[in-house]
This record gives structure tokens, sequence and C-alpha cells, in this order.
């Protein structure tokens, strides 16, 4: 499912499937009301609620990207919020999963599950440089560093590319008060992008980009995070207060990107 609408529907989880174990925080997929097939992020895993608003962050950004450019042929699935009821999951035998699913009763997110879908592979999918270098050029704004060639984060579903799991993006918010300095820095680990080599188009990517990806874009974008997810932040900022670091995080590096751009090209240089 792919849909150029960037707000988010609320679907309640019925149905444990599977547990994902490939996946550092254990996510699953999942059955919700709407009959459709979910893999489901915890709140309750790992980072806990930061890698879900890097999924959300991330995930939004990118379809704001595949509506404004649908040149590019940027896929990703739907994400929706995805609640999780106090009873569920107290018949599961697995002690691990059962702790996970007491801890993360409540809003989860979900994005929608691509049955079928190979992992790509750099070698065999040939990405075109045009989508390649919006590719690099995201994940530089957003820091991702998990999607390299041990670990793509990448699908072919239905002979097109799929981006999945933006939850090691935004670094900057496990060091949170150094955000305005994080905000300026090159990305040094686009040097591992698994795209790189490909993305030869990124200073025309960076104009198109910048003019599809507005502060009201990124405004909306970072109002949808959620205030359950923000209530009991560590600094002990109140929700809106959060939502503002992320708003000038990203409105700040966006207005930098030469920065990053400049660095992705020097890496890439070094490859070809």
């Amino acid at each position: 499912m792919h849909s150029s609408d960037t707000s988010l529907r609320t679907v309640r989880v019925t149905r444990y499937v599977t547990p994902l174990r490939e996946g550092g925080s254990l996510p699953a997929i999942a059955e919700a009301d709407d009959g459709f097939l979910y893999v489901l992020k915890f709140r309750g895993a790992g980072q806990g609620v930061k890698a879900l608003v890097a999924e959300l962050i991330g995930g939004q950004i990118a379809r704001t990207l595949a509506s404004g450019l649908p040149e590019l042929g940027l896929k990703i699935p739907e994400l929706v919020f995805a609640t999780l009821d106090s009873s569920f999951g107290r018949t599961e035998p697995d002690e691990e999963i059962q702790d996970l699913l007491k801890a993360s009763v409540g809003l989860n997110l979900g994005l929608h599950y691509l049955q079928g879908a190979i992992t790509f592979d750099p070698v065999v999918n040939v990405t075109g440089p045009l989508l390649a270098s919006a590719i690099v050029w995201m994940d530089c704004l957003l820091t991702n560093v998990d999607r390299t060639a041990r670990n793509t984060n990448m699908l072919i579903w239905q002979k097109e590319l799929w981006l999945i799991d933006h939850g090691a993006s935004l670094y900057f918010h496990h060091s949170w008060q150094q955000w305005e300095e994080q905000a300026k820095k090159p990305f040094a680990m686009v040097k591992d992008h698994v795209l790189l080599p490909r993305a030869s188009e990124l200073e025309k990517v960076d104009i198109a980009i910048r003019r599809i990806l507005t502060p009201e874009k990124i405004r909306f974008i970072v109002d949808l995070l959620p205030e359950d997810w923000l209530n009991s932040w560590p600094s002990g900022e109140s929700p809106e207060q959060i939502r503002n670091v992320y708003f000038n995080f990203l409105t700040t590096r966006l207005a930098s990107s030469e920065i990053f751009v400049k660095e992705a090209l020097h890496a890439r240089s070094t490859l070809i």
C-alpha cells in the first residue's frame, strides 16, 4: 500500500502473527482491525519512543518527497499509528515477547507489510541515478546510519524499490542538548551508503527537494508526533518544546544542505 497522503490513520492491533527476529528491537508482523498486516515497531523495545519518532519523521519525509516529486519513483509503505490493548499478548508463550508487549501498551507504529518482498541487492537491482541521489540526499538530511550494503533497509516488491525502517535516523536526539551543532554537521557515514556509487545527481536533487520540503511541510510532519510518546521525555521538556527541537533541527539542516551534499560528493569521488 502506497499513498501520497502524509497524514496517518490509526488502527487497533488484533493479532500478533510472528516476530521478525532479524531486527534488533524485535519488530513483529501483526494484523489490525482494518484487515491488513503490518510490521509493528514497539514503543517498549530498544531505543523506545525515540526509534518510533525517527521512523515516523523519516517515513513521512520520504512520503512527502514521493508525493511532491513523483518522477523519482520513490516508494515507502504506509505508516499507521497502531494501538495495543493491555490484554493483548497475555497468551503469548515467549516470555521475552510477552514482556515487550506489556511494555508497549498504547500507541505504537506500524508499517504496511509488503508480503512476498525480497531484500534489495545492489549487485542485482539497478537503481537509476536520480532515485539513488534522492535517497542518499534524504538519508544525509536524516543522518540515517542504516542504509549500508550490510543492511540496506530497502525491498523489491512488485518490481519496484521500497524504503523501509528509518528508526536509526536522527541520532542527534540521543544527545539532545547538542542539536544545533549536529544540525550543521556533514554526514560522514554517507561513505558507507549502499546507493552512493549510483548517486550522480546529488546537486540536481538538492535543488528539487528543497523546493518541495518546505518548513510548512516539516512542521506538519513533526506535529504528527503524539503527546503520548513525548510526555515522559528524559529532558523534561513539554511535547510542544520537543516538537520544536525536531522542527528546528530539520529546518536548520535543510537550510545548510550544501554542507552534507559537499560531503557526499567528496565521499562519492573516492569510490569512482
